[in-house]
């Protein structure tokens, strides 16, 4: 029993340490060789401390998007069938960005400052994913970034 405890140690002592070796602190940011950072000049900079998108051995996860047009930075509320169009606008500039398009996403999260607006959302939403649509949830929140009325976020894999 303590030859096989001894055993398991060591193995896990080097699967650690072979880990560590694919990451690089250089820079202070954590990489690793099947992680890639995507970013899209067509898509709104994010806001805070996390990247428009993570490609992950093939599956491709996009931070919610908001309603920012990427020309000039600006927040368009105007209505919310302009913000839901520019939204899903900008999930599909992080997605081409990754080589991808709204047929590879497999699942989507939508985020509502009022679930009365779900009507409306969902029909602008369909318009994109018309042919085998993703799956989703679709969820009322207290506020979002900005004071937003919708934020969609996705996850996509060719």
């Amino acid at each position: 029993m303590k030859k096989l405890v001894a055993a398991i140690f060591i193995l896990t002592s080097i699967s650690c340490s072979q880990k560590s070796e694919h990451h690089s602190n250089s820079d202070n940011t954590e990489t690793m060789s099947s992680k890639q950072i995507i970013e899209s000049k067509n898509a709104p900079a994010p806001i805070g401390p996390y990247s428009q998108a993570v490609l992950h051995d093939g599956t491709l996860y996009v931070s919610g998007q908001i309603a920012i047009n990427p020309q000039t930075g600006e927040l368009d509320t105007s209505s919310l069938a302009v913000e839901t169009d520019l939204v899903l606008k900008n999930l599909g500039a992080v997605l081409s960005e990754a080589g991808m398009d709204y047929s590879d996403v497999l699942k989507c999260s939508i985020f509502l400052s009022d679930m009365n607006s779900f009507a409306e959302v969902n029909e602008i939403y369909g318009r994109y994913f018309s042919t085998n649509p993703p799956a989703r949830e679709t969820v009322a929140v207290k506020t979002l970034p900005k004071n937003v009325n919708v934020e969609i976020s996705c996850i996509a894999a060719k």
